[in-house]
This record gives structure tokens, C-alpha cells and sequence, in this order.
């Protein structure tokens, strides 16, 4: 068998290319490797970082001619690969298709790379996960079965957020005309006021506002105007007499839908309004034949309460002997470290969270210190 990798720009991707790309990803649930449907590892979110951020390359693996293997990465100048929109991708990795085998630093070296950085690495890449520095659970909705059958599954395993969930939503029907759920909303000016609710919840909770970096808010609204056979961006938004009052932003694959960014107005936190818009995006998701909504990394009551089960990302570098990624390694490793000891651990966190939140209190004006 003759294999050949090349590496190509974004612009420079062709059809033919772009099209066998999807059609790996489409039929990785019949191989046993439903991970890689994820829409953050479609060409589509590739060639759109592919227009907010420098590096952006694709190195595609012929087998005889034919694309076995997609890889997408970011390379600065000095050779340091990251994942594509590394920090606000949550899945990545190399899709290929069954039985396909590769070697990370062959890999690494026909990319020009010293090492690469990855912080959701899907399940089932070997190769790198033999770099992996530490793994972390990513809560699922299983919606395949149909909505009833989600609902079952809450009712045996989260009776009490069943009932505490349907109580808020009774509370504010009794408070407003009509509820009304909005799953695929085209109106630009919605997701505005999404990034801006966002925005205000990462400065109240002491977070780092992404919606200031404009890669970010181009990288969203570009995906909003995405739409293709295989891959949208989603707009979610459940609204109460007409005004929005939750909505969700991520992007969707034909299985899979990604939480990426969901916020509500502070004014009706009371009643829950994310999670009840959540339940809403998993019944339309059941409606529509999605397999799974993916939660995200991270562990968060609201994730504990609407999953189903887990899958596994992993985070870490693969790397070359090279001084480059030595020096990198250097750098990153010891910061990563100390994040993930206090997140994973709840008598770090807690403290740390209330710090965080105390500080937004703050920066917001609306601390009584």
C-alpha cells in the first residue's frame, strides 16, 4: 500500500476532499468510532477558525490515491501545533476510517510540527493518547431512542430533578401568556443578545469574557450563516410572550449536536429557564434523529442532572525530540497541572469558584464590600 500526506490551506482543500471528509465522519457509527461525527472535527469549523486564525492547516493521508485521513491544526512560525480553535473546540483529533493505524511523530514531522497540543482529544486515538497528561468526563444526552425514552431514564435516575424542573415550569407559565421554543432561530439579533447575556455571566462568575476576543464572536457569527448537508449552526432559544429568555449556541453534525455556548436572562433565573430549554433541545433533537447532544467537558450540576452517561476527552501533546517542543513543554506543562489540580478537586475549586464569583460581584458594582 502506498501512503502519501499532504498538507494543505484551508482555501487550498478541494471539493472532492472536502466531500470524503464528510462522508468518514458520516459513517464513523457504523465503524464503532461515533466520537468522530463530531461536528468540531468537520471541515466545516476548520475552515471557518481557518478565517479568524493564523496557521490554519489540514493534512490529508492518501492511501493509494484515495483520502484515508483528515487531520486539521494550527502551526505558529516556530512549529508549535495546537488543535484547531484550540480553547474553544470541544473535540478534536484525526478522523479517519476503520482500521486506519498512523505514527504521531511521522505525523508530526510530515506537518512540520515540533509538537502538538490538544485539550479534547476524542476517544479512540492511540496514537496520541499515548501524550495524553490527564482525562476528563464529558456528559452526554443519548436521544436516539426518542424523547420518551430520555424522559424514562430522568424519571429513574433524576426523579427529583424531574419534578423541581417541571414545578419552575409551571410556576412561570402562571407568570406569562405563552412559552414558546424557537429550535433552529435564524434572527441574527438573537444571537447578539445571547453573546451579550454570555458575556455578562463570565463577568459576573469572574471568568475571562470570551466575546472580547474578536476571533471568537467572527468564528460564531460566522458559523450562525453555516449551513450545509452535514453541518449547521444551531440557534436554540426558548422565549416567554415573545421575548427571548434562554438560548443556546453550537454548533450541529448530522448526529451529533455540541453545547457550546448557553445563557438566559438573569431576570427569570428563578425558573430555570436553561434547563427547561435544554429538555426542549433534546426533544427536538430526538425528533430530528440526532444520536447524542454532547455537554461538554467539565462537571457542572446542570450536566450532572440532564445526562445520560459520559464519554472521555483527554488532554496533553504529542511530541518530537526537538528543542521547540521542549521549550513549550516547559512552559504550558506546570500552569496545566495546577489548573486541572484545583478544578478536579472539589475542596479547590469551591473556595476558588466563590473567589471567582466575588470578583465579578465586583468588577459588576454590585459587591457591598
Amino acid at each position: 500500500m502506498d501512503r502519501d500526506i499532504s498538507v494543505h490551506r484551508p482555501g487550498e482543500l478541494g471539493a472532492a476532499d472536502r466531500a470524503a471528509w464528510t462522508a468518514l465522519q458520516s459513517k464513523a457509527h457504523l465503524h464503532g468510532s461515533p466520537e468522530l461525527a463530531n461536528p468540531f472535527l468537520s471541515p466545516e469549523f476548520a475552515l471557518a477558525v481557518g478565517r479568524y486564525r493564523r496557521g490554519v492547516r489540514i493534512a490529508v493521508v492518501r492511501e493509494d490515491g484515495e483520502p484515508a485521513a483528515f487531520f486539521p491544526y494550527q502551526r505558529s512560525a516556530a512549529g508549535v501545533g495546537r488543535a484547531v480553535g484550540l480553547g474553544v473546540s470541544d473535540s478534536q483529533g484525526l478522523v479517519h476510517g476503520p482500521g486506519f493505524a498512523w505514527d504521531a511523530r511521522e505525523l508530526l514531522r510530515a506537518c512540520g510540527l515540533a509538537l502538538w497540543e490538544f485539550d479534547h482529544l476524542v476517544q479512540g486515538q492511540e496514537p496520541f493518547e499515548a501524550g495524553a497528561t490527564g482525562s476528563f468526563a464529558s456528559p452526554v444526552i443519548d436521544v436516539q431512542d426518542g424523547y420518551e425514552a430520555y424522559l424514562a431514564h430522568l424519571r429513574k435516575n433524576a426523579p427529583k430533578f424531574v419534578r423541581s424542573t417541571s414545578l419552575k415550569e409551571r410556576r412561570l407559565l402562571r407568570t406569562v401568556d405563552e412559552l414558546r421554543y424557537v429550535h433552529d432561530e435564524r434572527d441574527p439579533a438573537v444571537l447578539r443578545t445571547l453573546m451579550r447575556w454570555k458575556s455578562a455571566q463570565y463577568r459576573r462568575t469572574g471568568r475571562s469574557d470570551r466575546f472580547t476576543q474578536s476571533w471568537i464572536t467572527g468564528l460564531v457569527e460566522h458559523l450562525f450563516h453555516t449551513r450545509t448537508d452535514s453541518f449547521s449552526g444551531l440557534l436554540s432559544v426558548l422565549y416567554a410572550d415573545g421575548r427571548p429568555i434562554a438560548a443556546h449556541f453550537g454548533p450541529r453534525s448530522e448526529r451529533i449536536i455540541s453545547c457550546w455556548f448557553p445563557a438566559y436572562d438573569p431576570e427569570f433565573a428563578k425558573f430555570s429557564p436553561g434547563l427547561l430549554m435544554h429538555l426542549r433541545i433534546a426533544e427536538a433533537a430526538a425528533a430530528e434523529g440526532i444520536a447524542y447532544i454532547d455537554l461538554g467537558r467539565g462537571q457542572k450540576q446542570y450536566k450532572n442532572s440532564l445526562k445520560t452517561r459520559e464519554i472521555t476527552v483527554s488532554e496533553g501533546w504529542v511530541m518530537r525530540r526537538h528543542p521547540v517542543a521542549l521549550g513549550h513543554w516547559a512552559h504550558r506543562a506546570p500552569v496545566r497541572a495546577l489548573r486541572n489540580t484545583v478544578v478536579e478537586r472539589p475542596e479547590l475549586f469551591e473556595p476558588a469558584d466563590r473567589l471567582l464569583k466575588r470578583i465579578g460581584e465586583f468588577r459588576s458594582g454590585r459587591s457591598h464590600i
